[in-house]
């Protein structure tokens, strides 16, 4: 484990505006409670509440990755109607301390979903 610091900082904020998640033009998740986590000089990653997500719509994987700072993230595929996108929401469910705000969370691949703020 690895502890966030000047060298690699992570914060975790209220994104304080509305987030909103589709797929083909089916709304997967939409809510007003997503937390910005902002890891040292990557892009922000949008963590939203599983309850804000519809999970019919989810289908749990096997795939599983580390993150040293972060801990072990499982893995959701969205189904609809028209494909399938495999591996695209990932969620730490226990994370180390530094980050355990983003527990029962989830996060998307921005690349394959419109994820809008507004």
């Amino acid at each position: 484990m690895k502890i966030p610091g000047p060298d690699h900082p992570i914060t975790v904020t209220p994104t304080g505006r509305r987030v909103t998640v589709r797929v083909d033009g089916v709304t997967v998740a939409d809510t007003t409670d997503a937390l910005t986590l902002q890891e040292s000089t990557y892009p922000p990653v949008y963590y939203l509440p599983l309850d804000d997500v519809d999970q019919t719509l989810l289908r749990r994987t096997e795939h599983s990755t580390y993150c040293p700072y972060k801990g072990n993230a499982s893995y959701y595929s969205v189904v609809t109607a028209d494909r399938e996108l495999t591996n695209v929401i990932w969620t730490y469910e226990t994370p180390y301390p530094a980050v355990e705000p983003i527990t029962k969370r989830v996060a998307f691949y921005t690349n394959q979903v419109d994820l809008t703020v507004s």
